[in-house]
């Protein structure tokens, strides 16, 4: 054992000694970090020296498991303080952070490199691949996934083909972390400031509160508009301010196109070569190919054939919305006043020009319209709605809910340390009153926070299994789940309320909770959300269902002042304008779908002008002119950082599986406890241990078909 274990000094050594053994944010250095990434590379590699060095014959248990058998966690230190620090990464990053990551990248790549390339290590598992016997299903399903990760990651190379992959899979991590820190300092160095009262023409006073806290907390006067999306969406949608509305647009699609350190256009050119010779190297025609291999839709055609399916479904119904939007602007939109300033960085503040640029619908006219003929439709704006959708209220209903739906209840535990104060965590306890779950939710945007919403976690579900002389037992580890958001934040007058569409973000993010929450399966690889990429956006996009139900806000919306409900004629109006440019909407998300198909169907190497090629991509679903001076490529996270490379058709692909597996609670009841049990012990506990649509067909009975999401959106009559 090292020097820098004995001392047990750095929390991540020993046991947290914490309720229900919780990260310790409280007691992490930064230094800590650093210590315990090299001392679980350390172990990591004594782990490797035991195992290929191990002269009994290769079995499951001594090849595949054992790292699962050692005592106290002692060789799972590398996973431990690296599920913290990239979470961490992401949530409540800094400048050290960030440095250290650069670091580490490098370090840590070469470091699964040296794992998954070990020729005796492959040999064992191989060996047992080929020659298992008497496993479960479960079992077969880790074995076979640990077969294909080595070969996967190159096990089957010679050396000089694995030294090349080497090569390119640490120059693809590195290039993804810098292309994550760009996108987040381009996103926190723009800043609308506005001094002139004048300028927040249209505005609701719940954006102005904020702008003027944000201010506020930045010294400054007046009021501040960010790109975070609570300060960005309200501002695009209700600001009269036509001028303005073109500034931030600008400053929200160029991210990572400017011509400074933060530009984003040569990296993301690189990264799409270099998962295409990845793939090639492996094998495989594209990369593309290479990752759709391990997926629900099996192969490229599969993708396309749903991306067609939808485009030919929706485009009619999306130009007919567009014809609608284009009857509410008028022919010579007015120009906007002088006077604001933009702050592109903390050293340059430039003069807003003035005057309106001409067009019929200008991107920036987009939401400012939409609201108009929603309004002139349903009479419904999201302000109105906002008094109902306080925070804490929301909360009490989505937990009310899963106790509805699943019998668990929630109860906040103070003596959980959390990384920020915003943070609270939860005790989550199964309906026989059993502790199920640790659950954190960070709810608001602040500097040094990612941009958007997403689940993650800081402890796996799996099952250990006891051995000793006496008597075989097992303990089931459960998980410690994160939901993390950018939600509007409160205002010293007022609480935080919320839209309709961050109560539905809440809702996505909370089913992936779920998913992690009720995991029930022996290994931890297998666990949770650890399924196929399109089969994992099911359970999220599941409970945003429930977000238009009137059972459901009956439980919940109540106005923060008066406490009255939420009105019948609200609702009604809420549900009547539920498809409201529901074409459009599906057809962005389709184009988001056919551009990182475009990129990662590329067979010879990549050396187009990304922008023009963007515009190129997309095409078939764009029923607007295109500008040539915003790009959406340069700050596409999911795609090029965020593990959705040749995936984010998942979205769409789920969003059949969703409609689907709704319609079945909407013939039976939507909160029916013997449907969402089913639904718990056929999708939610299952994780990965069995085939995705094999899970699929337990609770539904049958393959989902496209009809109920076209029959959910209106394009095709129920």
């Amino acid at each position: 054992m090292s020097e820098v274990t004995e001392k047990r000094k750095n929390p991540f050594f020993e046991s947290y000694g914490t309720p229900h053994d919780t990260v310790p944010f409280d007691r992490i250095r930064m230094e800590d970090y650093e210590e315990a990434f090299m001392e679980g590379i350390r172990r990591d590699k004594e782990y490797l020296d035991k195992t290929i060095n191990n002269p009994a014959k290769p079995t499951f248990d001594n090849t595949i498991i054992n790292k699962d058998d050692d005592d106290n966690g002692y060789y799972d230190l590398l996973d431990r303080v690296s599920t913290v620090f990239f979470n961490l990464l992401s949530a409540e990053t800094n400048d050290d952070m960030d440095a250290l990551a650069q670091k580490m990248s490098p370090i840590l790549t070469q470091h699964a490199n040296d794992m998954r390339l070990n020729e005796k290590l492959f040999e064992r598992v191989r060996y047992v691949h080929r020659h298992h016997r008497r496993l479960t299903a479960e079992e077969k399903r880790l074995l076979d996934d640990c077969y294909q990760g080595f070969v996967r990651s190159g096990a089957l190379l010679d050396k000089e083909g694995k030294e090349r992959l080497r090569q390119l899979t640490e120059e693809a991590s590195l290039l993804g972390l810098q292309f994550s820190q760009n996108l987040l300092k381009e996103n926190k160095a723009f800043s609308l400031h506005i001094t002139d009262e004048a300028q927040l023409d249209g505005l609701p006073q719940t954006a102005i509160d904020a702008a003027a806290e944000e201010a506020r907390q930045r010294q400054q006067e007046g009021w501040v508009f960010t790109l975070d999306a609570p300060s960005y969406s309200p501002f695009m949608t209700y600001s009269t301010q036509r001028e303005l509305r073109r500034q931030m647009y600008m400053a929200y699609n160029t991210k990572g196109i400017h011509d400074n350190d933060c530009n984003n256009l040569a990296i993301c050119q690189r990264l799409i070569n270099l998962r295409r010779e990845i793939a090639q190297l492996l094998g495989y025609k594209t990369y593309a190919d290479y990752v759709l291999s391990r997926r629900m839709a099996k192969n490229v055609r599969g993708v396309y054939r749903l991306l067609n399916q939808l485009v030919d479904a929706y485009k009619p119904a999306a130009i007919k919305e567009l014809a609608e939007l284009k009857k509410m602007v008028p022919k010579a939109p007015p120009s906007a006043p002088v006077g604001a300033t933009i702050d592109f960085s903390a050293e340059k503040t430039i003069e807003a020009p003035s005057g309106a640029v001409g067009g019929a619908v200008d991107p920036w006219d987009v939401g400012f319209y939409s609201h108009k003929l929603k309004l002139k439709k349903y009479n419904l704006d999201a302000e109105m709605l906002r008094p109902y959708f306080q925070l804490e209220k929301v909360i009490d209903g989505v937990f009310g809910l899963a106790t509805r739906l699943y019998g668990i209840t929630f109860r906040e535990n103070k003596d959980i340390p959390v990384y920020h104060p915003d943070v609270k965590a939860y005790e989550v306890l199964d309906r026989d009153g059993s502790y199920l779950a640790v659950f954190y939710a960070d709810f608001h945007p602040r500097k040094g926070k990612q941009g958007g919403a997403w689940m993650t976690q800081y402890q796996g579900q799996w099952i250990r299994e006891l051995r000793d002389k006496s008597q075989p037992s097992t303990l089931n580890i459960r998980p410690h789940v994160s939901v993390v958001m950018n939600l509007t934040k409160p205002t010293p007058d007022k609480p935080a309320l919320l839209t309709l569409g961050e109560v539905e973000t809440f809702l996505h993010e909370f089913g992936h909770a779920l998913h992690g929450m009720f995991s029930n399966c022996r290994f931890e690889s297998l666990s949770g959300t650890n399924v196929l990429w399109d089969f994992v956006e099911l359970p999220s996009q599941f409970m945003e269902n429930f977000a238009v139900e009137k059972e459901f806000l009956r439980t919940f919306a109540f106005h923060y002042q008066t406490g009255e409900p939420l009105p019948d004629e609200l609702i009604r109006r809420i549900v009547k304008s539920r498809n409201f440019m529901a074409a459009t909407a599906c057809l962005r998300q389709v184009s988001f779908g056919l551009l990182d198909m475009a990129y990662y169907t590329q067979h010879d190497e990549f050396a187009d002008d990304i922008i023009a090629f963007e515009k190129k991509a997309w095409q078939k679903a764009i029923i607007t002119p295109q500008r040539t001076d915003t790009c959406m490529t340069t700050q596409f996270s999911h795609i090029m950082a965020g593990g959705y490379a040749a995936g984010y058709y998942s979205y769409k692909w789920a969003e059949v599986l969703d409609a689907d597996a709704f319609a079945v609670f909407k013939r039976h009841g939507i909160f029916d406890q013997k449907t969402a049990q089913r639904f718990r012990d056929c999708i939610l506990s299952r994780g990965g241990t069995d085939d995705p649509m094999t899970l699929y067909k337990n609770f539904r009975g049958g393959e989902p078909t496209i009809d109920a999401l076209l029959k959910r959106n209106g394009i095709k009559k129920t």
